[in-house]
């Protein structure tokens, strides 16, 4: 532990004491958290950022094409405020990076934002036809919300048994949160990944989650890259564009596919980009001296490059996206599936439901 550490170590116990205290009064139903009358899988994590959240959201939507899904985020860094439902009108602004990406790419799938949970819920109760099925998008710590299946991520890279509460580490509560969780999910894993260090992973997690909790191992599987704008040739020479919590897995994907990075213009998670953003991109461009280069992104980036003002300037320059999507090792995405599908379908609403203490 470093000498910052230290110094940030009486802080951290303050913050985490004051984790311990809030979750103990919801937990003995001293502060209400509301159940609903339909099943709301919250997916979500201990730590700030970088877990593969979104990927795992939209492995979720994917599953469950067969009902009438709504995914129901707070939007964060919108520019909006309030429940706000997607339409035509919507953009990243108006609904926040993440959920306008959902909203783009899921047109079957209905999506809200809201700063209040419980709230956001009702409301989307309120339509005509309400959805079968809510997924809470990064709500492990939104307690005023006691959803059905709580599905905790963490990064293999950086799992949460390894790491300490903010601001020593990134944890936004202690360890001991994990045993909310219905299942975990070890995230960002090796294809490669043996079966003795899946083991020795799941014996680290099963000191902090109830005994009885499933623990899955996935991984990311990268698409070719999809063009956007004035993109159409491909070339190995790029520049990597990326607003998002951890680039490192992309940026081994591209190692691994002989892409050579000559610039990674590497911004904050939710980066919001700029007219004077894009051209800087131009310039990097015109000063490679005609080599043919091109700017790969994230799809979550795409969606923002692709909106707002600086949609036309996006139009003028060869930018393209990998898509990403997740799948789980040793075949258990098939457990996976049914642990979902079974909860969905077996679904039985609590008595008394939303407004009750649990």
């Amino acid at each position: 532990m470093t000498v910052l550490r230290y110094l940030l170590w009486p802080f951290s116990i303050l913050y985490g004491g004051i984790m311990l205290l809030r979750n103990l009064l919801y937990d003995k139903g001293w502060l209400s958290s509301e159940r609903f009358d339909l099943p709301v899988i919250a997916v979500g994590n201990l730590t700030v950022g970088g877990t593969g959240k979104t990927p795992h959201v939209e492995y979720l939507l994917r599953l469950l094409t067969d009902k009438r899904t709504a995914v129901l985020s707070r939007g964060y860094r919108r520019k909006s405020k309030g429940f706000v439902l997607a339409d035509d009108k919507a953009t990243a602004h108006t609904l926040g990076d993440e959920p306008f990406q959902y909203y783009r790419d899921f047109p079957d799938v209905t999506v809200a934002v809201c700063e209040s949970r419980p709230a956001g819920i009702a409301q989307l109760l309120q339509l005509k036809p309400a959805p079968e099925v809510v997924v809470l998008d990064d709500a492990m710590q939104h307690r005023p919300v006691n959803p059905s299946l709580n599905l905790m991520l963490t990064d293999y890279g950086r799992p949460f048994y390894e790491d300490h509460v903010l601001p020593t580490g990134l944890l936004r509560e202690p360890r001991q949160g994990a045993r909310r969780a219905d299942a975990i999910i070890v995230t960002k894993c090796p294809a490669t990944l043996a079966t003795a260090e899946m083991m020795r992973i799941d014996k680290r997690i099963r000191r902090y989650s109830r005994p009885d909790t499933p623990v899955f191992f996935s991984a990311f599987r990268y698409g070719n890259p999809v063009g956007i704008g004035n993109a159409t040739q491909l070339s190995k020479r790029v520049v990597l564009l990326t607003g998002i919590a951890n680039a490192s897995p992309l940026l081994h994907y591209l190692a691994e596919k002989k892409f050579e990075v000559v610039q990674h213009l590497e911004y904050p998670d939710h980066y919001s980009y700029t007219l004077a953003d894009m051209e800087k991109l131009k310039g990097i461009l015109e000063e490679s001296n005609g080599k043919d280069m091109i700017i790969i992104t994230t799809r979550k980036d795409a969606v923002k490059l692709s909106d707002g003002i600086i949609a036309a300037a996006t139009q003028e320059l060869p930018i393209f996206y990998i898509p990403v999507e997740v799948y789980f090792l040793q075949q258990a995405g098939e457990a996976f599936d049914e642990l979902v599908g079974q909860h969905v379908s077996t679904f039985k609403a609590s008595i008394p439901i939303a407004g009750d203490k649990k």
